[in-house]
C-alpha cells in the first residue's frame, strides 16, 4: 500500500502536523508513504515535496482577490503536483487542507475523479462545500440546493478578501461540479462529529461515504507535567490558574476566537485569587486586567503542555470550531476545559471533565468556571489518551485506506 498526502504546510500548524504524524506512523509500519505540500519552507526529506514557490502562491493570493475566486489559478504549481501524483502511483491520495493558494483545487479533484484514483478527502474545515468560508457561523446558504451566494453573500468580502466581486455563487457551483460523479473511490472524513453531520447537509457531499476520524497529537509531549518551578517562576502560591490558547488574542467582540470574552472574565474574577495566563500572538496596546499575563506566542509544543498541566482550567471562547485542538491537548494534560459551545468541542471532549454554555452567555460562562475551580478534577491521562493520540487517529486512517483498496480488489 502507498499512501500520498496533500497538505497545504508540513510539519507546522495543526494540518502540518496531523500530516507529519500520519506520515511516520505510516513509514513506521512499512507502509509506503509520500507528501505533498504547498506552503512554508523546503524540507529535505525523502519522498516530501514542495510543490509551491512562495512568491508564485502571493501572485495566486492577488489573482484571487482580483477575480474573486479562491481556488483557481495556480496553474505550474497544479501541474508540478499531478506530475508527482502520476510518478508516485500511490494506490490513495489523501487530500487534507487545500486551501492556500498552492493548488487548482477544481482541477485537482477533477483529475482525480477522472482518473478514478482513490482518494480520501478530510475536512478540517467548511471550506470544501462553501462558497469560500472556512466557519459559515450562521449562514445556511451553502446548505441550500442553490447554494451559497444565490442570496447574495454577507461576508464575502471578508472571508474570500476579494477585492470587487461576490463569487461565491461560483465558487460554490465550481465545487459542487468538480464532485460531481466522484462517488466509487471518494471517502469524505471529518475531524469531528459535529463537522460530518455538516457536510451530509450539503448539496456537494451529501451523496459521498462520510466517516468521522478524530484529530490526534502527540501524547509524548502532551502529557501532564510537574509544574512546580513555573508555578515559582509566577510566583503563583494558592491561586487557581485559568488559561486560554490561542492563535490570535484582542479584544474585538467580533472576533472569532473570543479574546474579547477572556478580558471580560478575567475583569468579573478580580476579587477571586485566579490568574489568567494566555498564550498566542497578541494585539500591540492591549488593555488587560491585573490578573491576566500574556505570554505572546508559545511554538515549544513541551512548553505549551507545562502551561496546560499548571492550569486548573482551560478556557475555551472561539465562536465555531471544527475540532479544536486546545480542549484535545487540555484533557491530554490533565485539564478540564470550560467553554463556549461552538460546534465540535461539545461534541469531542470528555463530558466529565468539560463545560460548555451558550455563546456569549458571560454570567454562565462564570458560573461554570468557578464550578470548575471549586471542585479539584485532573483528567485520567489513559482516557484522553485513548481518545486524542495520534497513534489512535493513525489507525483509524490506516482501516479507511483498506477499506477503500479492499472494495477495489472485490470489483
Amino acid at each position: 500500500m502507498k499512501i500520498l498526502q496533500i497538505n497545504n504546510v508540513y510539519k507546522k500548524g495543526s494540518t502540518g502536523k496531523i500530516t507529519y504524524d500520519i506520515h511516520q506512523e505510516l513509514q513506521r509500519r512499512g507502509i509506503e508513504s509520500v507528501v505533498c505540500y504547498g506552503r512554508g519552507q523546503k524540507v529535505d526529506e525523502i519522498n516530501v515535496h514542495k510543490t509551491c514557490g512562495e512568491f508564485y502562491s502571493k501572485i495566486n493570493n492577488i489573482w484571487s482577490r482580483i477575480t474573486g475566486i479562491m481556488y483557481g489559478g495556480c496553474f505550474f504549481s497544479t501541474n508540478r503536483l499531478i506530475s508527482i501524483v502520476k510518478k508516485e502511483k500511490p494506490d490513495i491520495v489523501h487530500l487534507q487542507c487545500l486551501n492556500g493558494y498552492f493548488v487548482n483545487i477544481y482541477r485537482l479533484i477533477n483529475w482525480l475523479k477522472k482518473n478514478k484514483i482513490k482518494t480520501v478527502l478530510t475536512l478540517h474545515a467548511e471550506f470544501m462545500y462553501t462558497g469560500g468560508c472556512g466557519h459559515s457561523i450562521e449562514c445556511n446558504q451553502w446548505s441550500d440546493r442553490n447554494g451559497c451566494g444565490h442570496l447574495g453573500c454577507p461576508r464575502w468580502r471578508s472571508e474570500t478578501k476579494s477585492l470587487f466581486f461576490d463569487r461565491t455563487a461560483t465558487m460554490w457551483k465550481k465545487m459542487k461540479k468538480s464532485f460531481e460523479g466522484f462517488d466509487e473511490n471518494l471517502i469524505v472524513t471529518s475531524v469531528s462529529p459535529w463537522l460530518m453531520e455538516r457536510a451530509k447537509q450539503s448539496p456537494i457531499l451529501k451523496d459521498k461515504r462520510h466517516e468521522v476520524v478524530l484529530n490526534g497529537l502527540d501524547t509524548e509531549i502532551f502529557h501532564p507535567y510537574d509544574v512546580k518551578e513555573l508555578r515559582d517562576k509566577y510566583n503563583l502560591k494558592n491561586e487557581k490558574v485559568i488559561f486560554h490558547a490561542t492563535p490570535s488574542f484582542n479584544d474585538d467582540p467580533k472576533h472569532i476566537k473570543g479574546g474579547y470574552y477572556v478580558i471580560k472574565l478575567a475583569e468579573m474574577m478580580r476579587n477571586k485569587n485566579v490568574k489568567f495566563i494566555v498564550a498566542g500572538k497578541y494585539q500591540e496596546g492591549l488593555q488587560i486586567p491585573d490578573n491576566m499575563i500574556l505570554l505572546g506566542k508559545v511554538e515549544d509544543q513541551t512548553i505549551l503542555a507545562n502551561y496546560y498541566s499548571m492550569a486548573d482550567v482551560t478556557l475555551l471562547t472561539s465562536r465555531k470550531e471544527t475540532f479544536s485542538m486546545v480542549t484535545a491537548e487540555s484533557l491530554c494534560c490533565g485539564t478540564p476545559i470550560v467553554g463556549f459551545k461552538a460546534g465540535a468541542p461539545e461534541r469531542i471532549a470528555l463530558p466529565k471533565y468539560s463545560c460548555f454554555v451558550e455563546y456569549g452567555d458571560m454570567e454562565q460562562l462564570y458560573k461554570a468556571t468557578i464550578g470548575m475551580l471549586d471542585v479539584v478534577k485532573r483528567v485520567k491521562s489513559e482516557q484522553s489518551k485513548e481518545r486524542y493520540s495520534a497513534e489512535t487517529m493513525c489507525c483509524k486512517y490506516i482501516e479507511t485506506y483498506k477499506n477503500l483498496l479492499d472494495k477495489r480488489k472485490k470489483e
